[in-house]
């Protein structure tokens, strides 16, 4: 039989759903299993973007333009330039989902076998699209024990070799909460025009900031505007993670042009999640006050909670809705497979995912794991109650 893929074999699975198993296995028993491992919002997705689907009387749903439809980017733009980001529909590339947006961005501007450079914790997913694209991420610490800032600029310098193509940041920060300041992006913005790098941005957590806290995109750092390429989706933002729409954004006029190409490879977006994210464009802004609010509220309630059990450290995230705990525990990995597979409290149990899979540098986040606080207070009280309970009896204990 023929031998798989060189790269197949290297792709790594992901750490948020390699315990899918464990938990159906669970579920199967009749437990209640919390999720507190994947980032699917439970808010409800706004009626403006339900509506139009619902209301549709096409005939066909046709393939659109590869750059996604011209409707729908121009609309965006206006969304865009509400938040003071200038951009006019020829500098966006409709993508489906923020995933497929990362990787025509590397693609374009990274050949392989160069290099990236991650702060890490960083989306796991990173990790999948590198492979794919044959180039080498390096990465660049950050600690827990400094809520997972961004690291010294001169931590940052030393990681850059003639194979360094770029850097990449998610901000707000998933895995970690953490909101990049101005001021360390102006700090990035030194790096990148030192050593004429790209600074790629994923903000697709842009809405998701706390406590009067305000998002500062790439985008507006001046002088570097033909090395930024922005990352955007509409599914956290909109509560719309299955449409799958994202979009890749730059004014560097060669990236756009090569991007398509990739984007012609595989025709065009999504046509039914274009309408949708079109449509959503219209959102009311008590919307996003609401969801805001309650995201306020939820993380209050679990930095509190999780705190409070002995052994436990929860920063407080100032952006998105995960964090990075740490846990009193020999093995994230083996603690998370635990709790799906031996445990139990009243019939119930908790998923969470190791945060091992966000790091890159081997041994690291071997006692840490994410959170994302998607689900209802009464929902996360009980989750935690779970937790502690379960930190009590776990034989891997430290």
């Amino acid at each position: 039989m023929p031998s798989i893929s060189e790269r197949g074999k290297a792709i790594p699975a992901s750490p948020i759903r390699k315990l899918v198993p464990y938990a159906e296995e669970a579920k199967r028993k009749g437990r209640k299993v919390y999720h507190l491992n994947i980032g699917q919002p439970d808010i409800p997705t706004p009626d403006v973007a339900l509506d139009a689907l619902r209301n549709l009387n096409l005939k066909v749903i046709e393939y659109s333009h590869s750059a996604g439809n011209e409707s729908y980017r121009r609309k965006l733009t206006a969304y865009y330039q509400k938040i003071g980001i200038n951009v006019n529909h020829t500098e966006i590339l409709i993508t489906t989902g923020g995933s497929e947006a990362i990787l025509f961005a590397l693609l374009s501007c990274v050949n392989p076998d160069e290099e990236v450079i991650i702060p890490e914790p960083f989306y796991a997913n990173y990790n999948g699209f590198a492979t794919m694209a044959g180039i080498k991420i390096v990465p660049v610490t950050s600690y827990i024990k400094e809520d997972f800032a961004l690291p010294p600029i001169v931590d940052i310098e030393k990681k850059i070799t003639s194979k360094t193509k770029g850097i990449i940041i998610c901000n707000p920060n998933n895995p970690t909460g953490y909101l990049y300041s101005k001021e360390e992006l102006l700090h990035l913005k030194e790096i990148v025009m030192k050593h004429d790098l790209f600074l790629f941005s994923d903000e697709a957590y842009r809405e998701f900031c706390y406590d009067g806290a305000e998002h500062f995109s790439a985008m507006n750092l001046e002088g570097i505007e033909n090395n930024v390429i922005l990352l955007d989706s509409v599914s956290k933002r909109y509560s719309e993670c299955g449409v799958r729409i994202g979009a890749l954004i730059t004014r560097n006029k060669e990236i756009i042009s090569t991007a398509l190409k990739f984007a012609q490879a595989r025709l065009s977006p999504p046509g039914l999640g274009q309408i949708a994210g079109e449509a959503s464009i219209d959102t009311p802004n008590d919307y996003f006050k609401d969801v805001n609010k309650e995201y306020t509220a939820r993380r209050n309630f679990m930095v509190e909670a999780l705190n409070k059990i002995p052994g436990v450290y929860c920063p407080k995230p100032k952006g998105a809705f995960y964090t990075v705990v740490k846990l009193p525990v020999d093995d994230a990995d083996k603690f998370a497979q635990w709790l799906l597979e031996k445990f139990e409290y009243k019939n119930q149990t908790v998923m969470v995912a190791p945060a091992s899979g966000f790091y890159s540098t081997p041994g690291y986040g071997k006692n840490e794991v994410r959170i994302a606080y998607v689900l209802k207070i009464d929902d996360l009280k009980n989750a935690i109650m779970i937790l502690a309970e379960a930190l009590k009896v776990y034989p891997g204990k430290v």
